[in-house]
């Protein structure tokens, strides 16, 4: 047991800071302004992780958090902050990893854009599964476990999503082999419309599918079921594609189909888009490559006042989906690879391209960020969901003749500690 330890600050994962004898403690669903009583749970060399076990003074910035599993499901690590706060530490933290990480000043860190909307928000949804002896569970694993505990709704998930969760409980829970369904995905689009990828364990495909097809299609939903890696994918009812509206205000509508990518938050996508055509500036002639471009979320936009643009992505039905969007959008510029970013970048750049736009996954793009400091574009805009993988990328250009103009990070995730942000770079030497 700790004494009692003030919470100063909090930290990148989402646990609030507080020192004990010259030591850094990490204490998760802690605030800024806390004193507590906590135990140590993981003691290290520079710091240790502790759990609260007595809140003896509660920060003002504390609130009632809406979801009765709070604090047990690892989904959330902030519905206990305003959301005010959550903004201005989100700003923080991520003006302090890249000012600290790789030197960039705090002038060129722009304001974070908070989301509109701090509930109902996400898009896609994955439940975890499980049948015990009291019935069939859905919903999360608890915070560090497996254990999957049972949720009615999320408030975090939009309306459609927790629609659909309380039709595939009842649906499972009655079904031939509920102890066979490890998760369901949900997904939503712009629309409303619903889709949904059921796992299932090896042999129990046909089973599950003769029973759930006519309960989809009574509810409308389109429906896939899993058993193991993407590839195996099988289509049971529905189109199954899904359209985003990825420019405020215009009629673009861009499809993508299960087991593709689309960020969860469509109204802030909506802000990342905008924000990314600006800062590409382009005025008509050219040339642009967009390394992990999914379906064409950036590359269709950036198409419509670029000469040329060239997306690369190593998954093949994105590629597929990102050609029909842009043939269903009348843009005839654009040509789209399926291949490895990295192998991609070698074999093309001798077209030589303006800008380059990347959107890596969580793990980052440091290789390709090595190499794009050697092929020199005019321009980078890094779109990143990890401040720490974001900062060690951005070292190799900034020390290749790069500038980082601006930096800014959008709230797509509120209630968790997530950011992501959208980077721009201009060759100076």
């Amino acid at each position: 047991m700790i004494e009692p330890i003030a919470i100063e600050n909090l930290a990148y994962g989402g646990s609030g800071v507080g020192r004990h004898q010259g030591k850094a403690v990490f204490v998760p669903l802690s605030a800024p302004g806390d004193l507590v009583r906590c135990r140590v749970v993981r003691e290290k060399k520079q710091y240790c992780e502790a759990e609260i076990v007595e809140l003896l003074e509660p920060a003002g910035c504390r609130r009632a958090a809406p979801c009765p599993v709070f604090g047990e499901c690892g989904g959330c690590q902030w519905q206990h902050l305003a959301y005010a706060d959550q903004a201005r530490w989100k700003q923080e933290i991520f003006a302090d990893t890249l000012a600290r990480r790789c030197g960039v000043s705090r002038e060129r860190i722009l304001p974070l854009v908070e989301a509109p909307d701090e509930w109902a928000y996400r898009s896609r949804v994955q439940f975890k599964c499980r049948m015990t002896r009291d019935g069939f569970v859905m919903g999360f694993y608890r915070r560090g476990s497996h254990f999957v505990i049972d949720v009615d709704s999320c408030p975090i998930a939009a309306a459609p999503i927790n629609r659909a969760l309380a039709l595939f409980r009842q649906w499972l829970g009655a079904s031939p082999c509920p102890e066979r369904v490890p998760q369901v995905d949900l997904a939503c689009g712009d629309d409303g419309r619903l889709r949904a990828e059921v796992h299932v364990l090896e042999g129990a495909q046909e089973l599950l599918a003769g029973h759930l097809e006519p309960l989809a299609a009574a509810a409308g939903i389109s429906l896939f079921i899993q058993a193991g890696r993407k590839s195996t994918l099988r289509h049971v009812r529905g189109s199954g594609e899904l359209f985003i509206h990825p420019l405020a205000g215009e009629p673009m509508a861009l499809a993508y189909g299960p087991g593709g990518f689309a960020q969860v938050n469509l109204a802030q996508n909506r802000a990342l888009v905008g924000h990314v055509l600006g800062a590409a500036a382009l005025g008509g002639s050219e040339r642009v490559l967009d390394l992990f471009c999914g379906m064409g979320n950036f590359s269709l936009p950036l198409a419509r006042h670029a000469a040329s643009v060239v997306g690369v992505e190593d998954y093949a039905p994105s590629i597929a989906m990102a050609r029909r969007n842009a043939s269903a959008n009348g843009l005839g510029n654009t040509r789209f690879l399926a291949c490895p970013a990295e192998s991609a970048l070698a074999e093309q750049w001798q077209e030589g391209f303006d800008l380059v736009l990347l959107d890596p996954p969580r793990a980052g793009a440091y290789d390709i960020c090595r190499e794009l400091g050697r092929a020199r574009p005019g321009k980078i805009i890094y779109i990143s969901c990890d401040p720490q993988t974001l900062a060690r990328d951005l070292a190799p250009l900034l020390h290749s003749g790069y500038s980082l103009n601006s930096s800014r990070a959008f709230d797509l995730f509120p209630q968790t500690y997530h950011v992501e942000s959208v980077s721009v770079l201009t060759r100076t030497a």
